[in-house]
Parts: structure tokens; sequence; C-alpha cells
């Protein structure tokens, strides 16, 4: 590719063995750890960095500590254990004390460090016998990379590559690369200003060989910033060419069906529903297809927002679809939507009055063959307005009149051959507007790249009237849980009692639900109506497990996570999680929004152990903040970005300096450019260079990943 500089396509088609001293034996270890070409070695970062210009003394080293130290070797022995280990001993000292360093199967310290010897050291300091020693630290001669910043690379035992081979040979990429053209920078130089970005020569130098911190710190900004960029350009580019390039429908919101739902609400809209409608309602105008995302915690009301989407769709002459996961959850969406819709009219000038009761139908898979062939046959001519069902509702054999608008709820893997799908929905080829609702929220980085194709819409705001639940956590289920229990139901309330297994397992030592099903109705709940659900117990009683409950024929509900999303009981008013570090944070939320669902105050008993830090750190999250959006942030930090990444972990284009909870202003910065350079419509056009570096990082597959996310 013509240019000033070298491009990173360029070093993608050098090998590695274009470096001086790296052979097919080099070459074949460096494999190991994903490095083939000469771009590869200088996207290998390092994973920190020892500044020798700060050295400790023996003296000021303190047990437990990392501290690097300049000494004088004064002894050094070596000798095999019987299983022929080789340990070498060495005595060093400097002007304040003495230190022992130890060495396993390292013969080579020996000749390496002969008495008389200086040497930088670097470790951790523990005692043995009463003596201060450091086991296996870094070793560098004085006159060795001294008096500098040392980059400390990913070491790998699999391939036999030590810190100081890599540190060479990225010292010889970069004197290759730089001691010719230097490197080409496809990045506007005005947008380098605008946020104090270093060059790309003095980033790939800063973060190799920097000459301080301060040199690090600017270095990972500009590549960080390089990496986010990429990502951002790709989705952007990609949603902008969905929306010139696919026929929507422009729809007139102004009609009085939507009035009238919400008159027949019987409560206010909450200022967060409002917003979010009014979003929705901009976009459903629009002749290009909406893709939204609704983030809205457990009971903000995301449902009221999705029916009035689809209304708008309605009083148009369109229809809505509204796709749940699961069929109990389907199920459960009719129920709730055919109550709220019950006594609304649709125009019809086939009937006497000029109009008919607006129809909301259910189809699932358990949908009997005569009801099926009904609602299929009056979905065709429009006779159904709202039909609400599982992914079967976009398969082949149900055909729409008008398809107007399409909700769905906790499926976030709505991507290209969906997209198709409903594009062959409508005779016309007209695409419907979609909005994608998740009652598990993502920190807004995130979401903007992993959702970054959608359109992101947040209900942070909860009804009047919610009472918020109160949460505990405590180690044993001893009587004062089960004491609890029986005080709610007593009072004519209902439980939850949740497990992480269905069976008893002998490797895990964690409750199952049948185990607690057995034991609490022949103990501390032997008096009570309970019941047993989860994920192997037939559909039939299943449903009448989960009707009986809906009803109050069943005082406590034994379960698994099958009750995580959509089950609405408002007399529930007490859960019980037994073995709570077993689940992540999002899920515990989750379960936690199954009570609390009424006037009543609802509280909900963590049980169990935290066995890590990690584990204490999220029960007591969720003790101390009944928010969604805070403790996804806390999840972020906790777990880091790969839960959210998912299946982009995979392969050389993962984020490998970026971090979405660290550079989460990068994430938006990287947004707001890619706006910039791409948001007009015409690509990359302008700026091949970026475009040549976005295909080299982001190819096909990865793309449309993006786009399924």
């Amino acid at each position: 590719m013509a240019g000033d500089g070298v491009t990173l396509r360029e070093l993608d088609d050098r090998p590695v063995t274009d470096l001086n001293g790296v052979g097919d034996k080099r070459a074949a270890a460096l494999a190991k750890v994903g490095v083939h070409s000469v771009m590869d070695m200088l996207c290998y970062y390092p994973r920190r960095y020892l500044d020798r210009s700060r050295e400790a003394t023996i003296g000021a080293l303190s047990v437990g500590e990392e501290g690097m130290v300049l000494v004088r070797v004064t002894s050094v022995s070596a000798r095999r254990t019987r299983n022929r280990r080789t340990i070498v001993e060495v005595r060093v000292e400097d002007d304040t004390g003495s230190l022992r360093l130890t060495f396993f199967n390292q013969p080579w310290r020996e000749r390496q460090l002969s008495v008389g010897i200086e040497a930088v050291v670097f470790g951790k300091v523990d005692q043995y016998q009463g003596n201060n020693q450091m086991t296996n630290p870094l070793v560098d001669l004085v006159g060795d990379q001294t008096g500098r910043i040392v980059a400390v690379y990913p070491q790998s035992e699999a391939a036999g590559l030590h810190t100081w081979e890599f540190d060479s040979m990225a010292a010889e990429a970069l004197r290759r690369v730089t001691g010719g053209r230097g490197f080409a920078d496809p990045v506007p130089a005005e947008v380098l200003d605008t946020y104090h970005l270093v060059g790309r020569s003095e980033a790939f130098g800063g973060i190799h060989r920097p000459g301080s911190m301060k040199e690090v710190s600017e270095a990972r900004r500009r590549l960080v910033f390089d990496e986010l960029l990429r990502i951002q350009l790709e989705l952007v580019q990609r949603k902008i060419e969905l929306e010139r390039t696919t026929m929507g429908i422009a729809h007139c919101v102004d009609g009085d069906l939507v009035g009238a739902f919400h008159g027949v609400l019987g409560f206010e809209l909450t200022g967060a529903q409002v917003r979010t409608i009014d979003e929705i309602r901009a976009d459903l105008v629009e002749p290009r297809p909406m893709h939204r995302l609704l983030q809205g915690d457990v009971g903000s009301g995301k449902t009221v927002v999705a029916v009035t989407a689809m209304l708008a769709a309605v009083q148009g002459g369109h229809q809505g679809a509204f796709m749940a996961p699961t069929g109990v959850l389907a199920e459960q969406h009719h129920l709730g939507v055919a109550e709220m819709l019950g006594d609304l009219t649709v125009p019809d000038p086939t009937t006497l009055l000029g109009n008919r009761p607006l129809r909301v139908e259910l189809l699932t898979g358990r949908t009997p063959v005569a009801d099926r062939r009904r609602i299929t046959g009056d979905l065709a001519s429009g006779g159904v307005d709202i039909l609400i069902g599982t992914h079967a509702l976009i398969q082949e054999g149900v055909d729409f009149f008008s398809l107007g608008v399409v909700v769905i709820d906790e499926q976030h893997r709505f991507g290209v051959e969906q997209r198709a799908a409903l594009r062959e929905k409508n005779a016309d080829g007209a695409v419907p507007d979609v909005l994608v609702m998740t009652a598990t929220p993502i920190p807004r980085t995130a979401a903007m790249t992993v959702y970054g194709d959608l359109d992101v819409s947040v209900l942070d705001e909860m009804p009047p009237g919610r009472t918020p639940i109160a949460t505990s956590w405590l180690v044993d289920a001893d009587d004062e849980v089960w004491g609890a229990v029986r005080s709610e139901v007593a009072a004519g309330m209902q439980a939850y009692v949740v497990c992480p297994l269905i069976d008893e397992s002998e490797t895990l030592e964690v409750s199952s639900a049948e185990e607690t099903f057995a034991d609490l109705s022949a103990g501390p709940l032997a008096d009570m109506r309970v019941g047993l659900l989860h994920g192997r117990v037939g559909h039939v009683e299943r449903e009448e497990t989960m009707r009986r409950f809906r009803a109050g024929d069943l005082d406590v509900l034994v379960a698994t996570t099958v009750i995580e999303v959509g089950v609405d009981v408002p007399n529930a008013t007490i859960m019980v999680v037994l073995d709570a570090a077993r689940f992540g944070i999002a899920q515990l939320h989750q379960l936690r929004g199954r009570v609390g669902r009424g006037t009543v105050a609802s509280r909900c008993i963590l049980v169990g152990e935290a066995s890590t830090p990690d584990s204490e750190e999220r029960l007591g999250a969720l003790v101390r903040s009944t928010d969604g959006f805070e403790l996804a942030e806390v999840d972020l930090d906790l777990r880091g970005e790969g839960t959210i990444m998912g299946e982009r972990q995979k392969g050389r284009n993962d984020l490998r300096l970026a971090s979405l909870r660290r550079d989460r202003e990068w994430v938006e910065v990287a947004r707001e450019v890619a706006l910039q350079l791409v948001g007009d419509g015409d690509g990359l056009s302008r700026h091949p260079g970026l475009a040549d570096e976005v295909a080299l990082f982001l190819g096909e597959a990865e793309s449309d990943f993006l786009l399924k996310s």
C-alpha cells in the first residue's frame, strides 16, 4: 500500500522470521502465543514495567512486598534434590544488608551470577529460616537494561519464551520500522490533536521501549484508542449501511389507540417511560427501520413501553409481534398483555359499528393444530393485531398481513439471519421496526461496544409504589431464615427458595432442588404447602405447579433458576437463595426481582459462604444496592469484559490492550470519532488507511458476530 510510513498490513505480511535472531525453532515457539508476523510481535504488549530509576535497598524491603534492589553477589552454591531438581542459592548484599536468592530448576544461574558481579533483582520478599529471601526473582546484570524503564512481557512456559527474548525481538522490530520509513498513521491529525494523542511511532516506541512511565501512559492511551476506534468504525458503518439500504415503515404515531391505552392503565407513566416512548416515536415516524435496545431494571415498566410501540403500528393498520425466549414466558406475556388491552377496539369497516375488539393471540410450539390454523389464517388476513410467542413467530409458515413492530424480550442474539427473516414477512419487503428488551442492564460503554449497531434507551426510574427489596446475607440457613419464611406465609404471603442444582451432586456440595424440597417438606416447613419447579419437571406438571403458586394454592416454591425471568406473582414477598455465591450478580439480581412485585415490603435472604474475595464482593454489592445499573458496573469491574464480549474472546481481534472497565471514557471518544468519520454514510473512502486496518483486524466473520450480539 502506498504511503509515507509502514502500514500494519505490511507488517502483518512480514513473517516474524524476518527479524534478526528469529529462526524456525523460535518462530514455532512464538506461534504458540499467537505471534506469527512482525505486526503480531509489535502487538504483543508488555504486562507491566520495572522502573529502574527508583531502586530500593535491601534494608528497606518488607516481607510480602515486591521490590527491586541493586546488589553484589557474595556467594553461589548449587545442589540437586532427590527428584533431580536443581536448586541454586545465591547470597547478595548492598550497603544496608544481605538477602538470599533461591532459584529452582535454573542451573544456568550458577554461571550467570558469579561472585563479585553486580545485578538488579526484582521479586517478592518472603522469609525462610528467619532470613529474608526472594524465590526465582527477575535478574538483570548491570549494564544490561539498568537506568531505564524495562518492559516485562507475558512469559510462556509452554512456548519456552522469556521476557528478555520478547524485549529484544520487539526492539528489533521497532528498529527495523523506525530506522526506515517509520509507522504510517491513518488517524487524522485533527483527531490526535483534539484528544492529545501521540503519533503511532511514538506509541509503539513508548509501549515497548519507554524512557519514562509517562511515555508508557501516553502510548497506552493511543493504542487503546486505536483498538476501540476500529470496532466503532465497523459498527457505525454497518448501522448506517443498514439504515440506507433497508426500506422500513413510516408509522403515523398520532392515532387514538396509544392514548386510549395510556388512559386505561390506571397509573401515571414514569418520566423515564415518557422519555423512552418519545425516543421510540421519533424512530417510528422515519422510513428507515428502528433497531433499538431498551434497557430497564426489573420492574421498571418495559412491557408498557413495548405495548405502546406495537399499538403505534396497529393504529396505522399494521401488526405487532412480541417474541419471548421460552414458551412459558410467552404464555405469561400473553396473559399480561391481553389483560392490559382487554377494553380497546380498532377500526373495522366490515363490522356493524365500524370497529372490533383489539385482538391479541398466542402462538407457541404447544398451540393445538386447529388453533394454530385459525390464528395463522387470521394473521395473514389482518384479523390478528398482536401475536405473542417464541422465535417460531418469524419462521416459515407464519405470514403476517403487515408486520409493523417486533419486540424481542431477553434475546440479544438477534442478528443478520433474523433480520433477513423479518424482511421476508412483508410482501413489499418493508422491514418492521425492532425493539430488543433486556432486564439485565449492562454499563453504557459496554452497550456501545457490544450492541453498537443498536440505539440504546434506558428506563432508569421505578414506578411509584414499588417497595425496595431488603436484602441480607447469612452464612447458614438456620432457624432465623426458615422462621422468616414461616412468618411471611402466616401473614398470607408466599415464598421462593432457590437452589443452584437439580439433583444432589457429589462433586459440588451445593443445595439441590430435589434434596432441599425433601428436607424442607419433612422439616422446618413441614406444615406448609411446598411445590417443586425445575427444568426437568415435565411441561404439564410445571404449568400446574406455576398455576397453583399463582393462585395461592402453594405457600412455598422450591425452584432452580427457571424462575429467573418473567415469573410474576405479586403475593410472593420473600426469597431465600441457597449457596448464593454460586450465582453471578446479574442472575441474583434477576432472581431477587421475582419478589417485591406488589405493594408489600419484600425481602431476599442470600445464604452461603463466600469462598473468594470476588464472591464476597458480589454478595456484599447485592446487600448494598437494588440498582441493576450500579450492580452491572460492579459486575464489569469484578469479572471483566470477557463476560460481555462473549465469543469475541477468540482470535487476534480481541481487545489486547483496551479494557471496557478501565477505558470507559475512551469507548465514548471512539464512538464520537467514528460518527465524525463515517456518519455521513460515505464510509471510509476518505480514510483508506483506516479502512484497511478495520478490514485487517475485523474480518467478515468478526463483523457479523458484532452485529449478531
